[in-house]
């Protein structure tokens, strides 16, 4: 089975150094909104217009698929 990695970046970059051996990039996909549906819950009210956080998943040879953006702005 195919590994993925799960990096995150906001003020700094957390890269994962494990992965996830997960069937296709189908999964993977679906992995990517459920980790960052929680990851972002657990930010708790502290993210600030200004800011950005994402989550970018790559396969095994570090190539990215996904990335999921979230940026706020004050209008």
């Amino acid at each position: 089975m195919p590994r993925y990695f799960f990096n995150v970046h906001d003020e700094r970059s957390n890269l994962d150094t494990e992965g996830e051996e997960l069937p296709n990039d189908e999964a993977a996909w679906r992995e990517a909104t459920i980790v960052a549906g929680e990851m972002f819950r657990n930010i708790d009210g502290k993210f600030r217009p200004g800011q950005e956080w994402r989550l970018e998943v790559t396969d095994e040879g570090r190539n990215p698929l996904y990335i999921i953006r979230l940026y706020a702005e004050e209008i």
